[in-house]
């Protein structure tokens, strides 16, 4: 696939000498298989994009656990940041 991938594209630039509409088609097809086509590519696959999604999010979960038990008024849903038990 890729081998016929990449004659389409030395193709399309050799037909670019009659046509420069063929270089631009050319180059956005090496682009879309640079970013997308190779999986070992510099891009990153998907299950590394959604490893580091999750580590990511669950990094921000642990900060705001930590930050609502050493700030107790922070997150609450009630007006003016005060807990249920303090309302009068």
């Amino acid at each position: 696939m890729s081998a016929l991938l990449i004659f389409l594209i030395v193709a399309l630039l050799a037909v670019g000498i009659v046509k420069p509409a063929f270089w631009v088609a050319a180059a956005v097809l090496l682009f879309v298989y640079v970013q997308y086509g190779r999986a070992g590519g510099r891009g990153r696959s998907r299950n590394e994009e959604y490893r580091a999604y999750r580590d990511r999010r669950d990094s921000q979960a642990r900060f705001e656990r930590r930050y609502r038990r050493e700030h107790k008024g922070f997150g609450s849903s009630q007006a003016g940041g005060r807990r249920q038990d303090d309302r009068r």
